[in-house]
């Protein structure tokens, strides 16, 4: 994948116009949506809002959700009262799929200013926008992710999640806070079987839109880091040459195995973390 339009997601990209343009818009919609044609109600919302506010200076946040329907994001931001009226540097950066959001320049024009980061589905953790993520998070920003990976609409378990989100909590210098959101609703307000198997043309009304927010998830990046060292090492290495570089974090070099090991350590600890908030949202 080349690069998208990155020159459309600078804060400078004509003087930060187009971004507090699109992003005023993309409010807009996401409130009506969430407020006015839905009925939304969010738990615990304080924690996020004190987070994005007020945050040690150069600790990134990561938000980390299930992922129901295409709208997911940003209608979700919708439903929080005074989250989308924050100042756009403020917003979200979010990965969103390429063979949706960019299809042509219009729309990448538009997510690209939006602070979106295209990623290729299948494309894996090192493909070229997983960088730019990345800095972002060596800004102390706040960037939102789908671990799970694509739309899931069924009432069920949180599934394995992809480790993009786990790659970048160990590749960033500070370890960001991580705070898992579930929402419910959102499948019935835009389908993806709607209508011969295609979503509605505009999302639908009169659903109850809900959005739990959970408590930041504790790592200990170092301990997890030695525990994957120490276990790779007792792991039979894959037959063909090592593809990943190797990385360095918590003063240890990590090899593609013990890179693995830890990827799969740190997003099963997100995937328990999301599946009690989903249970937890059951029952409110």
């Amino acid at each position: 994948m080349g690069r998208v339009m990155d020159w459309a997601a600078r804060s400078d990209h004509l003087g930060g116009v187009p971004r507090k343009t699109v992003i005023m818009a993309v409010s807009a919609f996401a409130k009506a949506v969430a407020n006015l044609c839905n009925k939304s109600s969010v738990h615990n919302a304080d924690t996020l809002m004190n987070l994005v506010r007020s945050r040690p200076p150069g600790v990134p946040l990561i938000t980390v959700s299930n992922h129901m329907s295409t709208l997911d994001d940003p209608v979700m931001w919708g439903a929080f009262k005074g989250l989308l009226s924050l100042d756009p540097e403020l917003a979200r950066w979010v990965l969103a799929a390429e063979d949706i959001c960019f299809r042509n320049p219009i729309f990448s024009y538009i997510f690209r200013t939006g602070k979106c980061i295209p990623i290729t589905r299948g494309g894996g953790i090192y493909q070229e926008h997983m960088n730019e993520a990345l800095q972002r998070l060596k800004d102390g920003s706040w960037l939102h992710t789908f671990p799970e990976g694509k739309v899931f609409q069924e009432d069920v378990p949180i599934r394995r999640l992809k480790w993009g989100t786990a790659s970048l909590i160990t590749r960033c210098p500070v370890t960001p806070i991580v705070l898992p959101i579930i929402h419910r609703g959102f499948e019935e307000m835009m389908p993806e079987n709607y209508n011969n198997g295609r979503r509605p043309l505009v999302p639908l009304c009169n659903k109850d839109l809900k959005v739990v927010v959970g408590e930041p998830i504790e790592f200990d990046v170092p301990m997890m880091v030695e525990t994957a060292v120490l276990a790779s090492r007792h792991v039979t290495p894959p037959l063909q040459e090592a593809k990943w570089p190797v990385l360095t974090s918590a003063g240890q070099e990590l090899d593609e195995t013990a890179q693995r090991t830890l990827y799969i350590a740190l997003s099963e600890k997100i995937q328990s973390s999301l599946e009690t908030l989903r249970l937890l949202a059951k029952r409110l």
